[in-house]
């Protein structure tokens, strides 16, 4: 597909790269790659790779946010977004502005067409030129560049880390990925490099992610052998090659795992001290600072509102685990939609024993999956808490809002299209609220 138009805001580039690619999905790094080399995209600054299958964008921010409080200007870039397309890309601490945006995508439109041809890109591959172009414009000091899907064959992998860092290993995306944590772990090396640091927060790594490592001979590094944390009651101690670090504050991304993230991230820097010295300051401040929308987000006010986007079996059991730490409620409600091509029973198996009523819903798009289907795995789960279909998520969340008293918990969840639908609704009813007044 060629240009036949000019794009003039951010929205019509967006639906433009919507329908420049045949597929949604389309792994191979050769049409990337050939872009990159016709922009002459090569960036100076120290790249940091974040991978895994949960655990990425908790990775980002703690990076992003020690960095930050260390002076450097840093470029964020990940995927996928809530809201608004701009929070993909992060320059010095600040969501992208649509006019930069548009800038870098006419770039890549440019060397695209120029190309023989006319190379197809995918959303996510334009995506990811247009946003390393956003930074090199903006002299960035270092670059964080979160995988979208895997590692070896994800777009941000044309792009060679000084650092790459692994959070998790599970089961997701298996049609693209493997069916195995062995095929998986293997995909997710791919972001490796010869001679530079691999940081592993898996505890249980698959044999062929350290394989992979060994293979290529980068300098693996493996949670609980080469770095770790102990876990005191109000503070926490790292341990690595770098030396130890006492009386850490707790992230303030919520979840007793986040200090696995959390030492695999102090373990990152320190492999980057020599190019990009951080303070013991500078790193607990970034711990506390540290913010990531959807990811067991617990909202001010009663009653208790917890956003995340859990939506894989591994993410639903941490969100159980982070429930069941939580003071007891006298209900707990589930605003609950997920994509068909998820693991829907896995999911419910996880969580189900937390929730009291479930209110679940139709996912927007071709990949949603119907109430219908919920309900109907809810019932293959042996849930037997009340279950209620509706048409939208905003249906569920006003459903589920209008019974819960303030002693009681409402938890959205299942996708990011779940959370972001629940966040623009509830942005809607403060919107009518204020005007009311």
């Amino acid at each position: 597909m060629t240009l036949d138009f000019k794009p003039e805001t951010l929205d019509d580039w967006l639906k433009y790269l919507e329908r420049l690619h045949p597929q949604a999905i389309a792994m191979g790094l050769e049409r990337v790659l050939r872009l990159k080399q016709a922009l002459a995209l090569d960036p100076g600054c120290p790249i940091i790779t974040v991978g895994g299958t949960n655990g990425k964008g908790s990775c980002c921010a703690m990076l992003e946010a020690v960095l930050l409080h260390a002076g450097y200007r840093v470029g964020c870039y990940t995927s996928p977004h809530l809201l608004r397309y701009n929070e993909r890309v992060r320059i010095g601490g600040r969501i992208a502005n649509d006019d930069e945006l548009c800038r870098a995508f006419e770039r890549v439109e440019s060397a695209r067409v120029d190309t023989a041809g006319g190379t197809l890109l995918t959303y996510f591959e334009f995506g990811t030129l247009a946003a390393m172009l956003a930074f090199a414009e903006a002299n960035i000091e270092v670059a964080i560049l979160e995988v979208g899907l895997g590692g070896r064959l994800d777009a941000v992998n044309v792009f060679d880390a000084d650092c790459a860092l692994v959070a998790s290993v599970d089961l997701d995306h298996q049609g693209y990925l493997g069916d195995t944590r062995d095929a998986i772990g293997f995909e997710k090396a791919g972001i490796f490099r010869a001679g530079r640091p691999a940081i592993c927060a898996d505890a249980n790594p698959p044999a062929t992610l350290a394989a992979r490592a060994a293979e290529i001979r980068a300098e693996l590094m493996l949670i609980n052998h080469d770095f770790g944390y102990v876990a005191a009651k109000a503070q926490w101690r790292y341990w690595g090659r770098g030396g130890k670090r006492q009386g850490l504050p707790y992230p303030a991304l919520r979840g007793a795992y986040q200090l696995a993230n959390a030492a695999a991230c102090i373990t990152a820097l320190d492999c980057l001290r020599e190019r990009l010295p951080v303070t013991a300051q500078d790193i607990r401040s970034g711990l506390l600072q540290a913010e990531l929308a959807g990811r067991f987000e617990v909202l001010p006010g009663r009653p208790t509102v917890i956003l995340d986007v859990a939506h894989n079996p591994h993410a639903a059991r941490a969100l159980a685990a982070n429930l069941a730490s939580m003071p007891r409620s006298a209900n707990t409600f589930a605003v609950f939609a997920m994509l068909k091509d998820k693991d829907i029973a896995g999911v419910v198996n996880a969580v189900k024993d937390r929730i009291t009523r479930w209110f679940v819903a139709t996912t927007e798009g071709p990949r949603g999956a119907a109430a219908q289907q919920l309900a109907e795995e809810l019932n293959r789960a042996g849930v037997t808490a009340p279950v209620t279909q509706f048409e939208d998520v905003a249906g569920a969340w006003r459903a589920a809002r209008d019974i819960a008293a303030g002693n009681d918990k409402i938890i959205a969840f299942g996708s990011f299209l779940t959370v972001a639908a629940v966040m623009r609704e509830r942005q809607r009813a403060g919107a009518g609220a204020t005007n009311a007044t």
